[in-house]
C-alpha cells in the first residue's frame, strides 16, 4: 500500500507537475503478467521516473544498507525503499550477483514487472555501457520477455556526483519486447548469454540515441578516476610555476 501511496499521494503527483515526464511506447509494456524492464542508468533518478509513467508496480534490488539503519533516519529510509519497491540485496559478497537474480526470480515467479539496469552501475559520461549478463541469464532461465526501456533527461534534473542539477523533462521510451524463447535451455552457455544481453543493449542504444562504448561503466569509470588523479599529479605547482 505504501508503494501506491507514494505514487498517487505523496510523491508522484509532485513528480508530475514540477518535472512532467513524457512516455512514449507505453503499449509495449504488458497490462498484466512478469516482464524485465531493461533501461539505460544515468542517474539515480531514473528509478522515480520509469515506474511513475506506469500503472503497474515496477521492483528493483538496492543496496542492503538502505534497509538496515538504525535511528529515525533508518527507519524512515528503510520504511521509503522497502515501499516504493526496492528488495534488500547484499551487493558486497562474492554471491552478490546471485542473490539478485533470486529475488528477481521471486518477483518474476509473482508475474511483477522487475527493472533493472544492465550496465552495473551509472553512466559517468552520458554514454552507454557494456552491459552484464545478468539480465540475459534472468531473461533465458525465467523465460520472460524483456522490454528495453531508455530514459532520457535525468542526467539533467540529477548530474553524476550531485544531489540535484537543473528543471528539465524527462522522456522514458518503451520499446518492443524483445523474446530470447530461441534460446532455452542455454543459460549455462556465455557465448549466448553475451549475444542476448549485446540484443537488448543494442535495443536500449537505439531507443537512447546514446554513443555505445564496449566496455563495463565501472571499468570506465575507474579509469576517468585515475586519467584525473594522473592529470592533477602532473599539473605544475605555484612554486614550481615561479621558479620557472
Amino acid at each position: 500500500m505504501f508503494y501506491w501511496f507514494l505514487k498517487f499521494i505523496a510523491l508522484g503527483p509532485l513528480l508530475r507537475v514540477v518535472f512532467r515526464p513524457r512516455a512514449e511506447g507505453l503499449d509495449n509494456v504488458p497490462a498484466e503478467g512478469a516482464a524485465i524492464l531493461a533501461s539505460n542508468h544515468l542517474s539515480y533518478a531514473d528509478w522515480l521516473f520509469m515506474p511513475l509513467v506506469l500503472s503497474r508496480r515496477v521492483s528493483y534490488v538496492a543496496k542492503a544498507e538502505y534497509f538496515t539503519g538504525t535511528g529515525v533516519k533508518g527507519r524512515l529510509q528503510r520504511t521509503f525503499f522497502s515501499g516504493s519497491g526496492q528488495i534488500p540485496i547484499d551487493r558486497s559478497g562474492a554471491n552478490a550477483a546471485e542473490g539478485a537474480l533470486i529475488s528477481a526470480k521471486g518477483v518474476l515467479g509473482r508475474g511483477e514487472l522487475f527493472g533493472i539496469f544492465p550496465e552495473g552501475t551509472r553512466s559517468h559520461d552520458g554514454r552507454l555501457y557494456r552491459g552484464k549478463t545478468g539480465v540475459a541469464r534472468l531473461a533465458l532461465e525465467t523465460g520472460v520477455p524483456v522490454v528495453p526501456v531508455a530514459v532520457i533527461g535525468t542526467d539533467t534534473v540529477a548530474p553524476p556526483g550531485k544531489k540535484f542539477g537543473r528543471l528539465a523533462r524527462p522522456t522514458v521510451r518503451f520499446g518492443e519486447p524483445l523474446d530470447f524463447s530461441r534460446y532455452e535451455g542455454m543459460a549455462g552457455d556465455r557465448y549466448i548469454l553475451r549475444s542476448v544481453t549485446d540484443e537488448i543493449m543494442y535495443a536500449i542504444m537505439r531507443l537512447s540515441e546514446q554513443e555505445y562504448v564496449d566496455v563495463y561503466a565501472s571499468r570506465a569509470k575507474a579509469d576517468a578516476k585515475k586519467a584525473a588523479r594522473a592529470g592533477d599529479d602532473e599539473a605544475p605547482r605555484e612554486g614550481d610555476r615561479k621558479a620557472s
